[in-house]
């Protein structure tokens, strides 16, 4: 399923950055498959260098810090179809359902909902038109 919406906006230091949260199906950590999604986009080469962990402060109560979102850098050079395609093999692969939603900086987002990625081209279309700025 995606949906899309409006989201809060993010800034960052003068560059298009996209940023990406990933929530996971019951037995699964969020923040192991937003590890594992990161580790997955640095190793395209057009990507290299432009994705980014970012941690949350500790809430109260907590013992160190979660990692919260990826950011993406995005700019020249194809890095959204990149993104898109990279992101759509990486939901194809996963054993366990996802969610995983997209922002960009004009608060415009778009979330991908994934119970074992049956349509891995709804996943490009969904990301490449969030990244054009076209209408959902």
């Amino acid at each position: 399923m995606v949906k899309y919406g409006d989201s809060g906006s993010e800034s960052s230091s003068g560059q298009d950055t996209l940023v990406i949260r990933v929530s996971a199906g019951p037995g699964v950590g969020a923040e192991r498959s937003l590890v594992s999604l990161r580790d997955w986009l640095a190793a395209e080469e057009t990507l290299r260098g432009r994705v980014e962990l970012r941690v949350q402060a500790p809430q109260p109560g907590q013992m160190g810090s979660a990692f919260d979102v990826l950011a993406v850098a995005l700019g020249s050079g194809g890095a959204g179809a990149v993104l898109a395609r990279s992101l759509s093999t990486w939901l194809v692969q996963r054993r366990a359902d996802v969610t995983v939603r997209l922002s960009r900086q004009d608060g415009r987002e778009v979330t991908v909902e994934v119970q074992r990625a049956r349509d891995p081209q709804a996943v490009i279309q969904a990301v490449s038109r969030l990244l054009d700025g076209g209408e959902a």
